[in-house]
């Protein structure tokens, strides 16, 4: 196991500040809270509310864990997902090597609870936050990101008794960061080797901005001849990074080898898939190497799945006309910047049992409750469409799946987490 003792996280409290919890005098610590085995229905929530699934978490987390260990990589997942203490918790007691930022205030938040290994997936130019790293680098392992001779140089200005550890990074045309082509990404790579506040410790990418597999495979090819180029200019053990979270199968393909070597230990290859601890119903579910067709990629299709975690519950406010509910859910409350919530299940008003609208031959394999549909969201109201035969009342209880986790967390501070008869048994707290 790679984590060095527990992160230290501030228990979350529940009080009148915290949104879809009913405490309007007082306040009780998460621990409290979680241990007095309340239901989501038993009048101790508002609504709307997002709720995690404990066993969904703990499958994905040990699913992808195993994926790893399996190919000869370490996981590194992206902590932007989530910004949970609790869960990178969880993904360190499952082997991750460490947590992936894409900020240096993600990077302060990880350096505050006691993340280990904090891999920076991204360029760095804020001076002041290079001159606080200066000072930490001797108390946790920090790898950042570098795609030009500046951000060479800025680096080992602000460099202290500690270099700061650099992957040089590969992009493409239209993609985001990163050198375009070999040649800049070696001068880049020997401007970091001559620096003496920078040490080069391997290459990274991200393929996840390549429009298909044909594609992601050909750039992670091109990645793996650089990093042979750059690893006569690296000391001790090599650095490869790479892997988002749709075509993580294929970063094993073709950079596992690098793990391994004749003589002597290979390249660390590490892995930083971050949206699959939650999962979804949508973006992540159609292009998971667990659900991709075979066809589309020149591989075998992985065994096993992922599972949706996150639910979103709400209360139907009015019906006001035939063919259109109104839920009291808004842009503050789910994600909407890739697809429209997906209608999972419906609770009649009162203390009627859950009733499930949503068979697993759904038509066309498009999740959504049959006969209802999300059009739109706006500040605090979704638009579902209904079909003659769904009775919705006002009072009625909707969960709704989501799409893209990475929208999802960042809009609650303390999200439930229940068994799967929907009994509270811990609290998220997230740090956004």
């Amino acid at each position: 196991m790679n984590v060095v003792g527990r992160l230290e996280t501030a228990d979350a409290v529940v009080d009148w500040q915290t949104r879809g919890f009913l405490q309007p005098e007082g306040s009780v610590a998460a621990g409290e809270f979680a241990a007095t085995g309340r239901s989501l229905f038993d009048g101790s929530f508002t609504w709307p509310i997002m709720v995690a699934r404990r066993s969904a978490l703990d499958h994905n987390i040990a699913t992808l864990a195993g994926f790893a260990r399996d190919r000869g990589l370490v996981l590194a997942p992206h902590g932007k997902t989530t910004m949970a203490p609790s869960l990178f918790q969880a993904q360190l007691d499952a082997g991750a090597w460490g947590i992936s930022a894409a900020t240096a205030s993600q990077v302060l938040v990880y350096r505050r609870v006691g993340v280990p290994r904090v891999l920076l997936a991204n360029e760095i130019f804020d001076e002041g936050a290079l001159r606080w790293l200066a000072g930490e680098l001797e108390r946790f392992e920090f790898l950042c990101f570098v795609d030009s001779v500046e951000g060479v140089r800025l680096l080992d200005k602000h460099a202290g008794a500690v270099p700061f550890r650099v992957l040089v990074e590969l992009g493409h045309q239209g993609g985001r960061t990163g050198c375009r082509g070999l040649p800049e990404l070696l001068k880049v790579a020997e401007a970091a080797r001559q620096a003496r506040g920078v040490e080069l410790a391997g290459v990274a990418c991200y393929e996840g901005t390549q429009p298909g597999a044909e594609e992601v495979r050909a750039f992670l090819r091109e990645f793996v001849d650089a990093a042979k180029a750059v690893a006569p200019l690296v000391e001790g053990r090599m650095v490869v990074s790479a892997g988002g979270s749709a075509w993580f199968d294929l970063v094993a393909e073709e950079l596992a080898p690098l793990a391994r070597a004749d003589s002597g230990p290979g390249a660390l290859v590490i892995l930083r898939s971050g949206a699959y601890v939650a999962h979804d119903e949508g973006f992540y579910r159609e292009r998971t190497p667990y659900n991709r067709s075979g066809s589309e990629v020149a591989g075998a299709v992985l065994e096993g799945e992922l599972h949706a975690a996150l639910e979103v519950w709400a209360q139907v406010l009015s019906v006001p006309e035939p063919g259109l509910a109104l839920v009291g859910m808004g842009k503050r409350d789910v994600p909407y910047d890739l697809d429209m919530p997906f209608v999972h299940a419906v609770r009649p008003g009162g203390p009627a049992a859950l009733v499930e609208p949503v068979p697993d031959d759904a038509p066309d394999g498009v999740p959504g409750g049959i006969g209802m549909r999300v059009e739109k969201v706006q500040d605090q109201h979704a638009y579902l469409s209904i079909a003659p035969e769904v009775r919705l009342r006002p009072g009625d209880l909707v969960s709704f799946g989501i799409s893209h986790p990475c929208t999802a967390f960042d809009k609650w501070r303390v999200i439930p987490v229940v068994d799967d008869d929907y009994v509270v048994i811990d609290l998220i707290k997230t740090y956004f």
